[in-house]
């Protein structure tokens, strides 16, 4: 027997709002079977339960809800898988330069808050001191 999950199983296990899971499904990336009354019941199988964790993994990685979509659907597809993983790369490559250049921004403004900081304790310990 195939394992399925409600709506509200994804939403607990990864700790999201229904509403999230149906952005999501809106975007593509998940895809659930429709049942009962006007197909308003979503059945989602383990590969969406698959696709949702890539997703958010992709998420925390800092890629786009449209890059995540891209590279996930690539596994989806019987495409070359070299040519698969030079796509992952290569959005990595260009998110790690992103998020090096916002470290080393980050890093300047902490060297000029540490200068400001000796500079403002010199001046207090000049008017305190008789």
């Amino acid at each position: 027997m195939t394992t399925t999950y409600t709506i509200g199983d994804l939403a607990r296990e990864f700790d999201l709002t229904t509403r999230a899971i149906r952005f999501y499904e809106d975007l593509g990336l998940l895809q659930p079977e429709r049942s009962g009354p006007g197909g308003r019941s979503r059945i989602y199988s383990g590969r969406d339960r698959t696709r949702l964790k890539l997703t958010l993994r992709a998420k925390r990685l800092g890629l786009s809800l449209t890059e995540a979509k891209d590279i996930i659907d690539m596994y989806d597809s019987p495409r070359d898988t070299g040519a698969q993983l030079q796509k992952f790369l290569d959005v990595l490559a260009l998110h790690r330069k992103q998020i090096e250049e916002q470290m080393a921004d980050l890093q300047d403004n902490l060297d000029e808050i540490k200068v400001h900081q000796r500079e403002a304790r010199a001046l207090l310990q000049k008017i305190q001191t008789p």
